[in-house]
């Protein structure tokens, strides 16, 4: 056992216990927030090299074995979102500090902020499906009040419906668990793999498994992402950036995990279904982002073709297409964040979210412009930048298996995204200055910084993909044979009991 598991999600959720009760200290919550996220990225650095030279870790809590305990369990895959989670949330911290306002932080700002990242990081690490459930719930909770700190109206209408889909898919959640637990006997997500291999994947259990997939979808915007592109404007930018980079992928997540280790046995419905959602989501999501001239509806409808395209590399379900998975999921919450904190530095410097009104910034935030240029291109895919590895592992392993016409609108999205992101570059950037908003330069320097720290790691990503993709490739071979995850985590635990 391997109690440095339980960490990851001990430390923000220490952290936001005892910003509780600094409600009035705003500096000494920043620095407490500061030191928090530092060590959890120490943290997630030695799970990663420990999953790399020992393999995957365990931790059952209380001594209890499966089925009866709750155990933690770091593959490549988990350990990998953990770290990639603690880097951009501290990037994400030190833009609120730079962006969200000493109001809503005296309003226990940070505390919910680290709470939803004791969710995210609970969500990765889990091996039981009920302690899942639990997971979502935390950062729910805690994404709730992060979207409504303000009190505008567009908050108010906006949390409105961000708390009806997530009571409703946490409502079907528990449903599907306890069907899922009368037809097996277990939650922990090893076991199951055993016992439904045992009992066959047909009848109830593709119903279940099918509930299950509708609610990690409504989850992670996966053809049901009605909600997301106005409830995701509503917050500030800080908080955008945060959910952008991080709540999707909770659930793409759970997606990846669900039908590669338990439902994998009648892929013709459950990889199938998910196909077609990605290819619906990819086209749905094009549509939205070439319709609108709102900088955070753009970016909004960018990420749901993203989702899109992560669910076609797990419907293809082959080992190169889930390396693509795992890699540009890292790849997609570092680029996600800094498109955001770009998004907030352009509509600070304009004054406006709206493109018409926007125009000649290059000339006074070189920086800005050129690394938005940049990134675009990162998430178009073009090398030596970080996107292109995962989408060229994915589109080969669509093509390979016949997956064609999904691999063609994987690729046509890619374009869509270029297309979006360049009208943004050339509206916002170039032309006559339409504004004559100014950031203040201490402001903009703060701002810039962790900006900065993500475009730099979207570079090394890119450049340095071989060695990135030796991790990646571990991950990957677990998700394709979960026989070592379910030795690792159930047989041997039953062997020494």
């Amino acid at each position: 056992m391997n109690n440095l598991l339980v960490l990851p999600l001990l430390i923000p959720a220490f952290t936001a216990v005892i910003l509780i009760f600094l409600k009035e200290r705003i500096n000494l919550q920043r620095i407490i927030s500061a030191i928090s996220v530092f060590v959890n990225i120490a943290v997630a650095i030695i799970i990663v090299c420990q999953v790399n030279t020992n393999g995957i870790q365990t931790l059952y809590m209380g001594g209890w074995l499966p089925p009866y305990g709750i155990v933690f369990v770091a593959d490549m895959f988990a350990a990998l979102l953990v770290l990639t989670t603690a880097v951009v949330g501290a990037a994400c911290l030190f833009f609120s500090f730079a962006s969200i306002g000493e109001q809503r932080e005296r309003f226990y700002y940070y505390t919910f902020f680290h709470f939803l990242l004791t969710g995210v990081f609970g969500s990765f690490l889990t091996g039981d499906l009920f302690n899942l459930f639990v997971c979502f719930e935390v950062l729910l909770v805690a994404s709730y009040a992060m979207i409504v700190l303000g009190g505008t109206r567009v908050q108010l209408r906006e949390t409105l419906k961000y708390i009806l889909v997530n009571v409703i898919s946490s409502s079907l959640f528990v449903a599907a668990i306890a069907y899922l637990y009368a037809a097996t006997g277990t939650l922990n997500m090893a076991h199951l793999a055993v016992r439904v291999a045992e009992a066959g994947q047909g009848g109830v259990m593709n119903v279940i498994a099918v509930l299950l997939l509708l609610v990690f979808s409504l989850k992670a915007g996966l053809l049901l992402f009605f909600w997301l592109p106005d409830s995701y404007s509503a917050p500030p930018l800080a908080v955008r950036a945060l959910f952008g980079a991080l709540l999707t992928k909770v659930g793409l997540y759970a997606i990846t995990r669900t039908f590669s280790l338990i439902f994998v046995h009648d892929p013709g419905l459950t990889h199938t279904l998910i196909g077609w959602m990605a290819g619906a989501t990819m086209i749905l999501g094009a549509v939205g982002a070439l319709a609108y001239n709102d900088l955070s509806r753009i970016f909004n409808y960018n990420i749901v073709i993203s989702v899109g395209f992560i669910a076609f590399g797990i419907s293809v379900a082959t080992q190169d297409s889930l390396n693509g998975v795992v890699f540009y999921l890292m790849h997609d919450m570092i680029a996600k964040a800094l498109l955001f904190f770009l998004g907030g530095m352009i509509i600070a410097a304009s004054g406006t979210e709206q493109l018409r009104q926007m125009g000649g910034l290059i000339r006074r935030y070189p920086w800005t412009g050129w690394m938005f240029f940049i990134l675009t291109l990162a998430l178009v895919g073009v090398p030596p930048l970080s996107g292109f590895a995962g989408k060229v592992m994915m589109v080969r392993s669509g093509f390979g298996e016949q997956h064609v016409a999904l691999a063609l609108i994987a690729l046509a999205s890619s374009f869509v995204v270029l297309y979006s992101l360049i009208k943004v570059f050339q509206e916002v950037f170039w032309g006559g200055e339409r504004s004559e908003e100014e950031v203040h330069p201490l402001r903009y320097k703060a701002m810039m910084a962790p900006a900065a720290m993500l475009f730099v790691l979207i570079i090394l990503m890119g450049v340095g993909a071989e060695m990135v993709n030796g991790l990646v490739a571990q991950a990957g071979a677990v998700l394709a044979d979960p026989a070592e995850y379910i030795n690792a985590v159930y047989i041997n635990a039953v062997m020494k009991e």
